[in-house]
């Protein structure tokens, strides 16, 4: 009786469990971005990759500051994260990952795909990007190492044809009905005072309005 107890025991530890998610896990989605906030756009591209790609799970990693949008001030990296929280209640398959809140400063993929793949060694990768990024992957920092680590998902924008992907990068297209909206247009409506609640989800387009955020955001894209 012992000898069976001790492993059911440890079956049950969360810790075990966790372990053993990781250890299955063979096709790991990584959706980068600065959620500034999430709308309903994310989460249509994130349903499209775990079903077209089969992904076993789907990280979402807000940035504390994105290298694209270096003279932007986001809005504080604790409130996207909980505006991000609430738009995923009930989600399967989908976490939130705060690595780079907590590592602070500019946010490089590199950095955290060499975290992914120490998590998941033998797990597939796939970082998802809007297709206007993928001509650019050359000039991403350490771009080389960065294509040994990770396939790229490309999400097309509106009327926009997938971009051919450049040497040595690995890209995909999801062929899910791309969204037309932005975080900087739902920002820009709130800034104005117009309505956002069927761009976000309601939980999203409360929180927002009821944290006062966005109020006197600058209306240029961003």
């Amino acid at each position: 009786m012992l000898t069976n107890a001790a492993p059911n025991a440890a079956r049950s530890d969360p810790r075990f469990q966790k372990q053993s998610r990781t250890k299955r896990a063979k096709r790991v989605g990584l959706f980068g971005g600065s959620f500034d906030p999430v709308h309903l756009g994310h989460l249509l591209v994130a349903r499209a990759a775990l079903e077209e790609f089969q992904l076993d799970r789907l990280f979402f990693i807000p940035a504390f500051r994105s290298p694209f949008k270096p003279d932007r001030l986001p809005a504080p990296p604790m409130v996207r994260a909980r505006l991000l929280r609430l738009a995923l209640a009930g989600w399967t398959r989908c976490e939130i990952d705060l690595q780079e809140i907590r590592r602070g400063g500019v946010s490089y993929t590199i950095d955290t795909a060499r975290e992914y793949r120490r998590r998941f060694p033998q797990a597939e990768l796939y970082w998802i990007i809007g297709a206007d990024h993928v001509p650019k992957l050359p000039r991403w920092r350490e771009a080389e190492a960065l294509a040994r680590l990770v396939r790229f998902i490309s999400v097309p924008r509106p009327g926009m044809v997938s971009p051919k992907a450049p040497e040595p990068f690995q890209v995909n297209p999801l062929s899910g009905f791309p969204f037309a909206v932005s975080s900087s247009a739902i920002r820009a409506r709130v800034a104005r005072g117009e309505p956002i609640d069927l761009l976000t989800p309601p939980a999203v387009g409360e929180a927002i309005l009821k944290m006062g955020l966005y109020r006197r955001e600058n209306l240029s894209e961003g």
